[in-house]
């Protein structure tokens, strides 16, 4: 779920505009201001994932409460909701998610919302990548788990198992199913360490204790942990090269 804060001098306005988010069952209302000095204090320290910004407050400009916004790690996306479109450029050129105009339009809101919701998955992934890239040379993997970003260590990997579009990744003390794809996680694997034996299964080879033939020249691994995973005849030279039988 979204986290958002509002900042707006007005209390209908970010009382409508409370409702009509809540109403969305997408977003949390973690705070609210009508002032500058108040918003930044808060923001910094609830740390929201969007700003409902109005841009004519009171005392001040909420153009200028977006620039200093811009310095706080991480920084929320900005919306800026206000009655005036003549700031529209201003409001983009500070790298504003989305401008939205009163009196608020839930449709519109809806919009904007999954707008922002498709922004963080793609921020996701790309932070998924950098950490994948980062952490294999330490001997880890960082793979998505219901949204979330978790870093495991190859050593501990027994197999990878694809089955019915979701992929499983078996370790030595819990199973992992992600969203990405089979054939993504091998190219994030060790070679050296890990051979793919079937179109739906990638092996460690460290866990191998025993290979069982099996019919028509295919095979079964048994595991040191006692599972059993099939080697298909497309992958069987490969795989006595690397075995050495």
């Amino acid at each position: 779920m979204l986290k958002a804060y509002i900042v707006d001098d007005e209390p209908l306005a970010r009382d409508e505009l409370k409702y009509l988010l809540n109403r969305s069952k997408q977003v949390e209302i973690i705070g609210e201001s009508d002032c500058v000095e108040d918003a930044i204090s808060d923001i910094s320290m609830l740390k929201p994932d969007i700003v409902f910004l109005d841009i004519e407050l009171a005392e001040d400009n909420g153009l200028s409460l977006a620039k200093q916004l811009e310095s706080i790690i991480p920084t929320p996306a900005i919306v800026f909701a206000t009655a005036y479109d003549e700031y529209a450029f201003q409001a983009f050129e500070l790298n504003a998610v989305d401008y939205i105009l009163k009196p608020f339009d839930e449709q519109r809101i809806q919009k904007t919302l999954e707008k922002i919701t498709k922004m963080q998955k793609v921020e996701n992934k790309d932070l998924l990548v950098h950490a994948s890239m980062k952490n294999n040379e330490n001997g880890k993997i960082a793979v998505l788990v219901n949204e979330r970003i978790i870093l495991l260590t190859l050593a501990d990997i027994l197999y990878l198992e694809s089955s019915e579009g979701k992929c499983t990744i078996v370790t030595i003390n819990q199973e992992y199913t992600v969203s990405e794809a089979l054939v993504v996680l091998e190219k994030k694997l060790i070679p050296s360490k890990f051979l793919r034996i079937h179109r739906s299964f990638i092996v460690n080879l460290d866990y191998i204790v025993e290979i069982e033939p099996w019919f028509n020249s295919t095979y079964n691994l048994l595991l040191k942990d006692g599972s059993k995973v099939p080697v298909s005849r497309t992958y069987v030279k490969e795989l006595k090269q690397r075995i050495g039988f």
